[in-house]
């Protein structure tokens, strides 16, 4: 897998091609279409956000509280999103794959892709929402790229390690759905980590990179109330450890997506 020739020109073209195409069959039939990639985050948020703050009265001490959920729920849907159209992104383009010699990692490569544009779409709406509810804006709302980047880089390698698992272990959609269920209930989303008073408690769900980038985010864009690892962690060594997971993920993905492409053509 030679991640460079991402440069060349054939292949921009076979990604752009790629991209929208799956953009085309995605919202197929869909009398909404790509409005669909806004709203349903936001239906998400509303529902959420009726139960959570109206109901259980959950992040009322928490200032600017319906940005700071609809934040984490947005960026925890890319992560969702680029993972979940990843794992099958191999075995959907089998036909591909079996008549045409083309790079297997940009069609993984193409599904992150569309969701990094879908995450571009919807933080327009977090935007709009901020204006409503007067956030402050700071300079620190620029270190927001970083937090994207760590969940980017996290969930790719995912999706190499999955898409390449996925060929032979056709069971790993349905654990995989699991998986992102607990995850999204393990992850400070739809609560705010303040809380969970156990202080130890804190410190290990910190310890997932998604939770780690979602608090900085929050941090950085909506309300400094948001408990991130600096504030829990007094040596940087805890703070560097959801990033050295985040690598060791990406490389592992990375190394098995390699050694599984050769074979992808006949076990599809």
């Amino acid at each position: 897998m030679k991640i460079p020739k991402v440069l060349n020109r054939e292949n921009r073209i076979l990604l752009r091609e790629l991209v929208s195409t799956d953009f085309k069959l995605r919202y197929q039939g869909s009398a909404l279409g790509y409005a669909w990639s806004l709203l349903k985050p936001l239906f998400l948020f509303i529902i959420l956000y009726i139960v959570f703050v109206y109901f259980l009265k959950i992040g009322q001490d928490i200032e600017h509280f319906p940005v700071y959920l609809l934040l984490g729920i947005i960026l925890w849907n890319f992560f969702t999103e680029m993972t979940s159209q990843s794992l099958g992104s191999i075995v959907g383009r089998g036909d591909l794959i079996r008549k045409i010699k083309i790079p297997r990692w940009i069609i993984v490569f193409s599904s992150s892709v569309s969701a990094l544009i879908n995450l571009g779409l919807n933080l327009i709406i977090v935007v709009v929402f901020m204006i409503i509810n007067q956030v402050e804006i700071t300079p620190a709302v620029l270190l927001l790229p970083l937090s994207i980047l760590e969940i980017y880089i996290f969930a790719l390698g995912l999706s190499l390690l999955l898409s390449a698992a996925y060929v032979k272990f056709r069971d790993l959609s349905y654990i995989w759905e699991i998986v992102l269920q607990a995850g999204f209930y393990a992850t400070p989303i739809i609560y705010p980590l303040s809380m969970v008073t156990i202080d130890i408690v804190q410190k290990i769900l910190l310890m997932n990179p998604i939770a780690q980038a979602i608090q900085y985010a929050r941090y950085n864009t909506i309300t400094t109330e948001a408990i991130t690892s600096s504030t829990l962690f007094s040596s940087v060594i805890y703070i560097l450890i959801p990033i050295v997971v985040t690598l060791i993920v990406f490389v592992i993905g990375v190394l098995y997506f390699r050694s599984q492409s050769r074979y992808f053509a006949e076990n599809i």
